[in-house]
């Protein structure tokens, strides 16, 4: 068997139909107002149960459980200990305070306070006490209860509140609570301030030892170092002579260290000039020298006698080379001499150089012994130094350390007589109270019973209509399932006009009901959205039975066929077939056709052609196929080619098929049909389809990949403050003259 799915051609004519209109999360205040109305007795008749049982608690409560509150204050003082040394008061800021009293007030409801006032004579004397058969756990627990004590926002005073059926005991016992508190607070903070000035006083002691053995720890340095002169002067810098001698030293030796490199430079140079050429120094010692000037003249005497005798006598002549060999020999001993003095002078001067450099090593030697020595003293006046400064240092801090711990006790002294040391003040005892508690008054009993039984009221309405998941409204139908929405069909019980009437024949038989406008409405939408002319075959689906498909599926062929449309209506419910009781065969049908009934099993299991099961239904344009047999396999024949075949036979000669299915979520034959028709169209009940069924209803037709096109709203209500209340009595108003006129006939 061979699934046939439908043509491209076809899903590409269908229209996508109106969309789905995203659906608000919250209520509308028009939806509240609505729930509200139709809960109104419900809403009413709670809060009128709230006024009796506000009034019946009152009495009761007043008669037999009376209450005396009785209530004093204790002043609270800012928490901030005032400096007795300082004339201007501490500001403390208002939520510091606040904060304080409620920590005040937590005292007084602390365990060991209420403990306290419970071993108190006076109170285990009253009737409150007694009451409880002198069990402490039990009274321990109501005083839990009926004791308050509450910190003042704007005022610095706690609230001591107590209530009792006696209002004389209330006041005893906030009264006994107070004095007890106030007391208690009052030695407490006095005992803490004696125990801090008793252990500032023996801080005080171990502080004077430690500055004495500080005092001593200088005087051991001293002595260790020889070294009197150790402490600076307060404010000013002080160099010890031993630092100035030490730097005298280093500057002197490093003087003679630039002397000595300065002579050994000088030496080098003289080293240098030994064997080079003569410098200008030697030159001019030279030219200074008795013998070289002597020879100076006698070389110029001789060269003018030679040049005399040149002229006289000419170069060959015996007097001529005489004089020369005379001026050669002169000119030698000036060279001669010239070199000697050279050499006396450069040796003189390197001679000179080195017994300089001599005197200065032995001199930066002695300077090196007493800079050792400088410098050995110096290590021992900074070591002393450092020991003495942290001695030192001991001692100025115990010394700093003693004088803020005698102010300290001086200030401890102060306060431990200043009467603003207790931080708490009674301000006055309790009087006895006149009236009974607020709790016990009629005006807070009876408008709180109205009030919790009008919000009950009103919560058990929105519970009610909360846990009712039915599909009933537009609304939800939106909201819920996402699904467009073609038609709305009223409950018969609505409807006045259609009493009388078979609701399957609901259009043709009472035409001017709001039932059969619906149907009308239901067409119209589907005319408008481009729906009724290209989708010719239909499918109308549900999830369970009895949800109203087959009077859908009638009263739409009816609506289409008032168009002078062929429809051509198929019953193909194998489970439970109805179209044959709807549309009944007339007894000429019966007599032509025989015993045997032809109907869609019988074309499906080929026992007849496509057209023998289409019979007249008396209504003009409006052809049926009866469901036939039943089968025993409805699906496999439903899933045939042979149903292809007939759908594809008969969107020939009409213009609409439509299609009576069995619910979907019982059986799988409406699935198995959703794949041959162009479009299907779910049915919801109003009065049985809950919202998850419909959804899956959905999801199991588009899981086959159906084209779900919409739904109808079947069976729907007219509820108080709803749409189709309105909707109702305006249309029966606006069709009074039409119906009088057509209601002879």
């Amino acid at each position: 068997m061979v699934e046939r799915r439908p043509t491209v051609a076809n899903k590409a004519a269908r229209p996508a139909g109106p969309r789905p209109v995203a659906a608000e999360a919250t209520l509308t205040p028009k939806e509240v107002f609505g729930v509200l109305r139709r809960h109104i007795l419900l809403i009413v008749g709670l809060t009128l149960l709230g006024v009796v049982a506000g009034g019946a608690s009152w009495f009761a409560f007043r008669r037999f459980l009376p209450k005396y509150t009785a209530s004093t204050f204790i002043e609270v003082l800012p928490p901030v200990q005032t400096d007795p040394m300082d004339i201007v008061a501490t500001q403390v800021q208002k939520d510091i305070q606040y904060e304080y009293r409620v920590s005040m007030a937590n005292l007084i409801k602390q365990q060991s306070s209420l403990q306290d006032l419970l071993r108190n004579d006076k109170v285990r004397e009253t009737e409150w006490f007694k009451r409880r058969d002198r069990d402490v756990r039990k009274a321990f627990k109501d005083l839990e209860e009926d004791l308050g004590a509450y910190a003042l926002r704007d005022a610095r005073f706690v609230q001591v509140a107590m209530s009792c059926p006696d209002p004389k005991e209330a006041a005893l016992i906030v009264n006994e609570m107070v004095q007890l508190f106030v007391s208690s607070q009052g030695g407490t903070k006095r005992d803490e301030i004696s125990q801090r000035l008793s252990a500032l006083q023996e801080r005080q002691g171990r502080v004077q030892q430690e500055l004495a053995a500080a005092n001593d720890a200088l005087d051991e340095v001293r002595e260790r170092f020889g070294i009197i002169d150790l402490e600076q002067p307060r404010g000013r810098y002080f160099k010890h002579t031993i630092s100035l001698k030490l730097d005298d030293l280093e500057l002197q030796k490093n003087n003679l260290l630039l002397a000595i490199r300065q002579t050994q430079a000088d030496i080098q140079n003289l080293k240098e000039l030994a064997t080079g050429p003569i410098t200008v120094q030697v030159e001019y010692a030279i030219e200074r020298d008795p013998v070289m000037v002597t020879l100076a003249q006698q070389l110029a005497f001789q060269e003018a006698q030679l040049s005399g005798r040149l002229s006289k006598f000419g170069e060959n002549h015996r007097d001529v080379r005489q004089t020369k060999q005379l001026i050669e020999e002169i000119r030698q001993e000036r060279q001669n001499r010239k070199e000697e003095i050279a050499e006396q002078t450069r040796k003189a001067s390197y001679e000179n150089a080195m017994d300089r450099l001599i005197v200065l090593q032995e001199r930066l030697a002695q300077l090196n012994v007493l800079a050792e020595e400088v410098s050995a003293k110096k290590k021992d006046l900074d070591m002393a130094r450092v020991q003495y400064e942290q001695r030192l240092k001991i001692r100025d801090e115990r010394v700093e350390m003693l004088d803020e711990i005698k102010m300290q006790i001086e200030k401890f002294r102060i306060i431990l007589n200043d009467p603003e040391t207790v931080k708490v003040r009674l301000v006055g005892l309790a009087p006895e109270p006149l009236h009974m508690s607020a709790s016990r008054q009629w005006w807070l009993w009876l408008p709180g019973g109205t009030l919790l039984g009008f919000l009950f009221g009103i919560g058990l309405a929105f519970l009610v209509e909360m846990l009712n998941d039915l599909v009933r409204t537009p609304t939800d139908v939106a909201r819920y399932l996402h699904i467009p929405l073609l038609g709305i069909i009223p409950d018969a019980s609505e409807d006045k006009q259609v009493r009388k009437v078979d609701l399957y024949h609901a259009v043709r038989q009472a035409p001017y009901s709001i039932i059969s406008e619906s149907y009308r409405r239901f067409r119209t939408n589907l005319e408008l959205s481009g729906l009724a002319k290209s989708l010719k075959t239909v499918l109308i689906a549900g999830g369970d039975a009895g949800d109203g498909r087959t009077s859908v599926a009638a009263n739409l062929a009816g609506a289409l066929v008032a168009q002078d449309k062929k429809v051509l209506l198929i019953d193909a419910n194998f489970r439970q077939p109805s179209l044959h009781k709807i549309f009944p065969r007339t007894q000429s049908e019966d007599k032509e056709v025989g015993k045997f009934e032809f109907g869609l099993s019988s074309v499906l299991t080929n026992q007849c052609d496509c057209k023998d099961p289409v019979r007249p239904t008396g209504l003009a344009g409006l052809d049926v196929i009866d469901a036939g047999p039943l089968p025993s396999n409805p699906s496999e024949l439903l899933a045939s080619s042979r149903m292809e075949e007939l759908l594809k036979e008969h969107r020939k000669k009409y213009d609409h098929i439509v299609i009576d299915s069995p619910p979907v979520l019982l059986v799988s034959d409406a699935k198995v049909l959703a794949k041959f028709v162009d479009a299907t169209i779910l049915v919801f009940n109003a009065a049985v389809t809950r919202r998850g069924a419909a959804r899956r209803t959905i999801s199991e037709l588009r899981d086959v990949e159906g084209n779900v096109v919409g739904c109808v709203l079947f069976g729907a209500r007219a509820m108080k403050g709803g749409y189709f209340h309105e909707r109702f009595k305006s249309y029966q108003e606006y069709l009074k003259p039409q119906m009088a006129g057509a209601s002879p006939a």
